[in-house]
C-alpha cells in the first residue's frame, strides 16, 4: 500500500479495520491474527482491583469533530479531510455547557479532533468554557493556523482566552515528522510555533502554556518523557528559536491506523508482547480514565478517548449519552477494559497528559 492510500481514512477506504468491533476482535486473537496475550483485567485484577473506580469527573475531553486538514500515518482517531459529517453540532456542545456548569468537580475542558478549530462552533464553545471559569485546553496541530487565511489569527484568540495549547510535533526533525505527518508538516509546525511564541506562547511568565506532544514513529514505546524533553528544548531553541513548556510522550495505542501499520509490517505481535511485558502496575491509579469523561462529536460518553475511537461506551446504559448525563451514576461506574488497555499501562504509562510516572 503507497504512503498516499495509508494517509486517507479507513473508512474511506472500506477497510475492515474502520469497523471497531473487528478491530476488538484483532486485539483479542479472534481476527487476522491469532495471537492470543494475557487478559488486561486479569492483570488488574492481580494487582488488587476487582474493578477499575473513577475518581471524581475533573477532566471533560470533548472530540468536537474527526474532521482534519490532515492525515496522519498513525493517527487513532481515523481522523483526516474526508471525515467532513462528522462534526459535533451546536446542539451538543451547548448541552456539553450545561454539563460543564452543573458540575463543580470539572475543573477542565479537554477540547480535541481531529482539527478541533475546523468545527463551525469551536471559538464560540471554547468562549462559553471560558465563561465558566473553566480552564481550557485544545488540541491543536499546528498546521491547522497556516491552512488558510481564516484561522491566521488563532494565536491571537488562543492569548484572547487563555488557552492551553496542546500540539503534536513527532520530532524536531523534518524527515522523521514528516514521515509520520506527511510532507511539509513539520515546516509549517514550525512557523506555526514562532506564530504562538510571537504573542507569548511558552515564554516565562506570561502564563500562556504550550505543551507539545510526542508519539515515536514506528512499533516501539517512548523514551523517558524527561531526556526528551530537555532534548527537544534543545533542538528547537538552538535550530529554530523555539520555546516551550511542557513535552508529553504518549504510547502509540494498538488501534485504528496505528494497528493497521504495525498488522502490514509484521509487528503486531512483537508490539503487544511490548505492551504486555512493560504493564506497570504503578500506572493504575493515575489512568486518565479515572478521572476524565470523554465525549464523542455524536455526544456519546466513553471513559477515555481510546475506548471512545473503540466505541466502547461507558458501562452506565441510562447515561451513555449527554442527553441523559447522570453524574452520581457515572461516578459509581466500572471502566470498561479491554486489551488495547496495555498501552497506557507500560513502562512509564500513558494518556492524554503524556507519562503518568
Amino acid at each position: 500500500m503507497s504512503v498516499t492510500q495509508r494517509s486517507k481514512s479507513l473508512r474511506s477506504r472500506d477497510s475492515q479495520l474502520s469497523d471497531t468491533f473487528m478491530q476488538l476482535k484483532v486485539l483479542n486473537g479472534q481476527e487476522i491474527s491469532n495471537a492470543q496475550f494475557p487478559a488486561f483485567h486479569k492483570k488488574i485484577e492481580a494487582n488488587g482491583f476487582q474493578t477499575l473506580q473513577p475518581t471524581d469527573i475533573e477532566i471533560f475531553q470533548v472530540n468536537i469533530g474527526k474532521l482534519c486538514n490532515q492525515s496522519c500515518a498513525h493517527c487513532h482517531v481515523d481522523a483526516g479531510p474526508d471525515r467532513k459529517t462528522e462534526v459535533m453540532s451546536k446542539e451538543n456542545l451547548a448541552q456539553c455547557l450545561e454539563i460543564i456548569a452543573a458540575t463543580p468537580s470539572i475543573h477542565t475542558v479537554d477540547i480535541t479532533g481531529g482539527a478541533p478549530e475546523m468545527n463551525p462552533h469551536f471559538r464560540w464553545f471554547a468562549e462559553e468554557c471560558r465563561k465558566l471559569g473553566k480552564k481550557v485546553m485544545n488540541r491543536c496541530n499546528l498546521t491547522i493556523i497556516l491552512a488558510n487565511p481564516k484561522y491566521h489569527d488563532l494565536p491571537e484568540f488562543f492569548k484572547l482566552h487563555k488557552v492551553h495549547i496542546v500540539s503534536s510535533l513527532p520530532y524536531f526533525s523534518k524527515s522523521r515528522t514528516d514521515s509520520q505527518r506527511g510532507d511539509g508538516v513539520f515546516e509549517t509546525s514550525i512557523e506555526a510555533l514562532k506564530m504562538l511564541n510571537a504573542v507569548g506562547y511558552g515564554k516565562a511568565d506570561t502564563g500562556l502554556i504550550l505543551d507539545l506532544v510526542y508519539n515515536p514513529s514506528g512499533a516501539f514505546l517512548p523514551a523517558a518523557q524527561g531526556v526528551l524533553e530537555a532534548e527537544f528544548k534543545r533542538q528547537l531553541k538552538n535550530r529554530y528559536g523555539i520555546e516551550f513548556n511542557n513535552l508529553f510522550t504518549i504510547t502509540n495505542m494498538p488501534i485504528s491506523r496505528f494497528l493497521e501499520y504495525i498488522l502490514e509490517t509484521g509487528n503486531y505481535e512483537e508490539y503487544m508482547q511490548k505492551l504486555v511485558d512493560a504493564f506497570n502496575p504503578a500506572t493504575i491509579m493515575g489512568l486518565m480514565c479515572r478521572n476524565t469523561l470523554s465525549i464523542s462529536w455524536e455526544g456519546y460518553i466513553y471513559d477515555c478517548d481510546f475506548n471512545q475511537m473503540l466505541d466502547l461506551k461507558v458501562n452506565v446504559p441510562h447515561s451513555n449519552h449527554i442527553s441523559n448525563f447522570d453524574a452520581t451514576a457515572l461516578n459509581t461506574r466500572s471502566i470498561i477494559l479491554d486489551q488495547h488497555c496495555y498501552g497506557c499501562t507500560a513502562g512509564a504509562g500513558s494518556s492524554c497528559g503524556g507519562a503518568i510516572e
